[in-house]
């Protein structure tokens, strides 16, 4: 299958690497201005993974997407409108977007599939691709549990029979809504989590897990999704990647936050924090991780004192 891959960074480049290690033709689309791009096309590296001979380098955007009969995108979520803004104006009908990013619009709260759908027609094929797993487990051969969503039954059939592999085992995803809230939000999980270890009080993070499920399982439910999608892969099950992995952006954002130390990389969860409690008025859900977040983040409050307060001084029945 010819596929294009938009967005050659950490996650990207894997994407990319894995599906041309499942015998898919693959491209990687880059905008021929971005020195990045170009010392990926020369070194064929992009220091965490090598392209072997079959990945093929392109930055003319009409000749990547017309090829293409899957188009993968993974970069910023919130620069998707951007892009889809771009690409919308080369024809998409027949082919499959992907979608491989967590996070939601804060300027709309809008999931990102949403977002997407107000670029492509309805004989365009979307899915989001989410789950745990981090691209150094993965490039060790540590296998993980991922999952494919879509509202349309044979887009995910399509994907799952063309992305499984060895490495990666596909679930259907059932919720799509459940499945990108939960998704996005364990990134904003992981930005407390981290805050905790820069605290010292790892052992608060038993409390953040049980309470931070709970807390988007509400939302979850509240926005028309189903409940138990929090305590699925794309949530829940992503934890361990994102709350106590050194691997985590998020979680080492957070950590770095409460230190005063400088943090160069993309957090997702910051934008998120934003976006959920946007989502939470809306649907009138309290969500007191995430405006814990938000108040050391934003609104500057010393995160001992919010932290302390969001789990040790609680008194209430846990359900």
């Amino acid at each position: 299958m010819k596929i294009t891959v938009i967005g050659s960074g950490r996650w990207g480049g894997f994407i990319a690497w894995y599906l041309s290690g499942m015998g898919h033709t693959v491209t990687i689309y880059g905008r021929a201005e971005s020195a990045k791009f170009a010392s990926l096309r020369k070194t064929r590296t992009n220091g965490l993974v090598i392209f072997n001979d079959t990945v093929s380098f392109c930055d003319q955007r009409k000749q990547a997407l017309e090829s293409a009969e899957l188009v993968v995108i993974s970069i910023p979520s919130q620069s998707l409108r951007g892009l889809m803004k771009e690409i919308s104006q080369y024809p998409l009908e027949g082919k499959t977007v992907v979608l491989c990013m967590k996070g939601i619009e804060a300027t709309t709260g809008k999931r990102l599939t949403q977002v997407a759908e107000e670029f492509l027609t309805p004989e365009t094929g979307l899915a989001i691709w989410v789950g745990p797993g981090h691209v150094q487990d993965f490039t060790a051969g540590i296998p993980n549990c991922m999952v494919i969503d879509s509202n349309q039954q044979k887009t995910k059939e399509l994907l799952i029979e063309q992305f499984s592999g060895s490495l990666i085992r596909f679930y259907y995803g059932e919720d799509l809504i459940g499945n990108e809230v939960g998704a996005a939000s364990k990134n904003v999980i992981g930005i407390a989590a981290g805050m905790l270890d820069g605290l010292n009080k790892t052992a608060l993070k038993g409390a953040l897990m049980s309470r931070g499920t709970r807390e988007i399982a509400r939302l979850i439910r509240a926005m028309g999704g189903k409940e138990i999608s929090a305590y699925g892969l794309a949530h829940l099950g992503d934890y361990q990647a994102t709350v106590f992995s050194e691997y985590s952006h998020n979680r080492a954002f957070g950590e770095r936050f409460v230190r005063g130390e400088p943090y160069g990389e993309l957090a997702e969860g910051v934008a998120t924090t934003k976006a959920l409690l946007r989502l939470g008025e809306q649907y009138s859900v309290e969500l007191p991780i995430c405006r814990a977040v938000d108040a050391v983040i934003h609104g500057g409050q010393a995160p001992d004192k919010v932290l302390s307060d969001l789990f040790l001084r609680s008194q209430k029945a846990e359900f």
